[in-house]
């Protein structure tokens, strides 16, 4: 799966817990969780969402490495390999 499936997902999940979210406006630097105002346990369903829609266990110690759209995903990309 290419980076831009990836994305697609991604901001598929977000739309989820952020219906407001401005893709379009979000850097692929900046903090999702601040940017969409996103509290601690959307975004914990955020990625629940993520691994029953791609099968990629994420760890809960691996959490603190996903604050952006490119860390996001890198990671995502390189468990899918």
């Amino acid at each position: 799966m290419d980076a831009a499936a990836i994305r697609g997902i991604i901001e598929k999940g977000l739309l989820q817990i952020a219906p407001e979210a401005e893709f379009d406006d979000l850097q692929p630097t900046e903090n999702i969780r601040e940017e969409l105002d996103i509290d601690s346990f959307d975004f914990l369903n955020f990625l629940i969402g993520l691994n029953e829609e791609l099968g990629v266990d994420i760890p809960e110690s691996d959490y603190e490495k996903l604050i952006t759209m490119n860390d996001l995903t890198a990671y995502l990309e390189e468990k899918l390999q």
